[in-house]
């Protein structure tokens, strides 16, 4: 039963998309995977094509919501003539073999207890933006929704085609995993969180990580202005209003 089709957002990945892309492969059910190459300057469509992905290639960097949303439109053209949709399981480009694992954020949606799962990682690797990115994200989900969030930035989710239609338009950049927390949670969607063994690259400390986790707040920020009236205030005035 191949009912789930992967979507790996990438920029500048050659090194790891390989082995994300063969590891995705591996998952049951998981008939197709789909990289976005959003703009890249190395190899990284050459080699996850090479390892067996449909390519979707942005011409410039056009941000993860907007790869998430190419990648998703990619499945649904390639699967014009399949009776029902498959399920979407979103996974970062850096999680190399242990992209393996994802399997149990599947489970739930395929059952129809869910639908979108988030996954939280039981290793100790940092995710990117801890601190007060996942602080901002978090409580904003909480203020937005009630909800409390464990890792709100985790981009490695699955959700049933329906839940991700309902979401669109994507928030933009960084941003998108926030909003579409909110936006599903506000629709009556259900929303789960399954502990998954996955690991990505640890966010270092030098100026492109400080500059990463900038973009994040920007976007999360931007993300939350447009759900809630206090953030929006908040911003105005500053340079990410």
């Amino acid at each position: 039963m191949q009912d789930v089709a992967v979507v790996i957002p990438a920029k500048d990945e050659a090194d790891r998309i390989a082995a994300t892309v063969k590891a995705a492969l591996e998952l049951p059910g998981a008939g197709l995977v789909v990289v976005v190459d959003d703009g890249s300057a190395d190899g990284t469509a050459r080699v996850a094509e090479q390892a067996g992905a449909k390519v979707v290639r942005h011409g410039r960097n056009r941000g993860k919501g907007a790869a998430m949303e190419s990648g998703a439109e990619a499945v649904r053209l390639l699967d014009d003539d399949r009776h029902e949709p498959r399920h979407l399981l979103f996974l970062d480009a850096d999680l190399a073999d242990t992209a393996r694992d994802a399997a149990p954020l599947v489970e739930p949606v395929r059952r129809g207890e869910a639908d979108m799962t988030i996954a939280v990682f039981s290793t100790t690797v940092k995710l990117g933006g801890h601190g007060f990115v996942v602080r901002l994200s978090r409580d904003g989900i909480r203020r937005a929704t009630g909800w409390e969030a464990t890792q709100p930035l985790n981009g490695q989710r699955c959700l049933t085609r329906a839940a991700f239609e309902a979401a669109r338009p994507l928030a933009a950049g960084f941003g998108v995993e926030t909003a579409l927390t909110i936006d599903l949670l506000r629709q009556g969607f259900r929303v789960t969180e399954v502990e998954v063994p996955l690991a990505h690259r640890a966010t270092g400390t030098d100026w492109r990580a400080q500059l990463h986790r900038a973009r994040q707040f920007r976007d999360v920020a931007r993300a939350l202005a447009v759900r809630e009236p206090a953030v929006a205030r908040m911003l105005r005035g500053t340079r990410l209003s």
